[in-house]
This record gives C-alpha cells, sequence and structure tokens, in this order.
C-alpha cells in the first residue's frame, strides 16, 4: 500500500482526486475541498475512505466495466467490406442497406445477433451513411406523372371566385 502520488495522470479527473488527497493531508476538510476542487463533499468523501482502504494507488483510473462487445474490433472493421458488396449479394431485393438488413448480413456472416437499433449504433461507429428507402411503386410511370402535374392538377387546383364584392369574413 504506497501513497506516493505519481508525476503523470492519465486526465483532469484522476488528477482532481490525488489534488483532493493532497488536501486532505495537508489538513484540508473535506468540504472545503469540494468547493475548491468543484465537486461534492460526497465525492471527496469517497475519495478518500477509497485511499485509507486500499492506498493512494486506488486513485487512478479504473478500467471501465460493462458487456464486452460481442464483435470484435477485427469483426467490425470486416463489416464496410462486407456492406460494400451491396445488397443484392445477400439477397435482398434494392439497392438501399436498412438497420433490419444489415443485421440479417451480420448474423449471417459474423454469427451475432443484434437489434435494429444497436445495428444503428454499429453503423455510426464504423461511419456507415444512414439510409432510407423510398417506398414507391416498382410501377411508378414518372413521365405520367409529370404529364399528370403539368395538365390535370392545374385543373383541379380550387380557383378563387370571381366575386366583385369583397367577402365580409
Amino acid at each position: 500500500m504506497t501513497n506516493q502520488i505519481p508525476d503523470t495522470f492519465s486526465d483532469w479527473r484522476e488528477a482532481r482526486r490525488f489534488r483532493a488527497w493532497e488536501l486532505k493531508e495537508k489538513g484540508w476538510k473535506q468540504r472545503d475541498i469540494a468547493e475548491a476542487l468543484g465537486v461534492t463533499p460526497a465525492a471527496v468523501s469517497q475519495w478518500m475512505k477509497r485511499a485509507r482502504e486500499g492506498g493512494v494507488a486506488v486513485l487512478r483510473n479504473r478500467k471501465r466495466g460493462g458487456v464486452k462487445p460481442r464483435l470484435t474490433e477485427g469483426q467490425l472493421k470486416r463489416l464496410p467490406e462486407l456492406l460494400a458488396a451491396g445488397p443484392a449479394a445477400y439477397g435482398f431485393r434494392g439497392e438501399v442497406w436498412t438497420r433490419a438488413r444489415v443485421g440479417a448480413v451480420i448474423k449471417q456472416e459474423l454469427g451475432v445477433s443484434y437489434s435494429d437499433v444497436h445495428v444503428g449504433r454499429l453503423l455510426r461507429k464504423i461511419d456507415w451513411s444512414r439510409q432510407k428507402p423510398l417506398e414507391r411503386a416498382s410501377q411508378r410511370d414518372e413521365d405520367a406523372i409529370a404529364r399528370w402535374r403539368e395538365e390535370t392538377w392545374p385543373k383541379l387546383k380550387k380557383k378563387p371566385s370571381e366575386k366583385t364584392e369583397p367577402s365580409s369574413s
């Protein structure tokens, strides 16, 4: 159990915890330390308790917890090349990737299942642009639609009445 303060810190939060320890060693009250460092007295109390029980080294940054990712970094780096083959390579109609489609490819190629929401997070992580399919009929006739807009629509639009007197409303 060493009480030596390191010369370098991994980030400002770690430096702040060690500064709190230094001030406590100089006789400062926890309330004053908290005010000087811009934290709550409860935070200072927790830091001091940890340092007393495990030594000052416990004020170092700890490894983050959480669930281990199901895709390795290598698999995640491989995802863009899988998607570059296009949706048709995996039996999808149309040239648009949706989260559900990407999820199906991840399951098929990498053996990992994800919800559509998490697939969206993975796509953002690999800087894959968001795509949203246009929902249009495959039989759509663009020329007929353009003609209708130019010829029929103007005739159907409501025209102002030809009254000479202004409306009272």
